[in-house]
């Protein structure tokens, strides 16, 4: 049996942007609702059918530098022009290579926090950005 991956071992690949250094990517998954339904003679019985599939926002945190292209993303949404992107969250093993990939598709960012800027503190400045994805797969 394999041991597991770290976690602290990922790039993250978006149509078109080069950014390096995320500190922290989480959120992709899926989640299938479920819809009880109940046969009119059988009160005691519910049946669970499959209903609509739904990704949750991913999450992306890095450092600030003098990059502005996950910014200027954001900003294209803002300005109501949505460009959706592809992407991948990719982790890797010990030796730097992949280990597993997640695709996400027709993603746009949805939502930028900048950074929280404390006088006292000597922490890294981090800016966020909710990307919000129509599918996610692992590959």
């Amino acid at each position: 049996m394999a041991d597991p991956y770290k976690n602290f071992k990922f790039l993250v690949e978006i149509d078109g942007i080069v950014q390096a250094g995320f500190s922290e990517c989480s959120g992709f998954g899926s989640e299938v609702t479920v819809i009880e339904y109940r046969e009119g003679g059988d009160a005691d019985t519910v049946n669970k059918l499959r209903g609509p599939v739904s990704y949750p926002d991913i999450s992306l945190k890095w450092g600030v530098t003098d990059s502005t292209e996950l910014y200027d993303w954001h900003l294209s949404a803002v300005n109501g022009r949505i460009d959706r992107r592809n992407g991948s969250v990719i982790l890797q093993d010990d030796a730097g290579q992949e280990a597993v990939r997640w695709n996400f598709f027709g993603a746009w960012p949805s939502k930028w926090e900048g950074a929280s800027l404390d006088g006292k503190g000597n922490d890294v400045a981090i800016d966020s950005l909710t990307v919000s994805c129509q599918r996610v797969e692992r590959a």
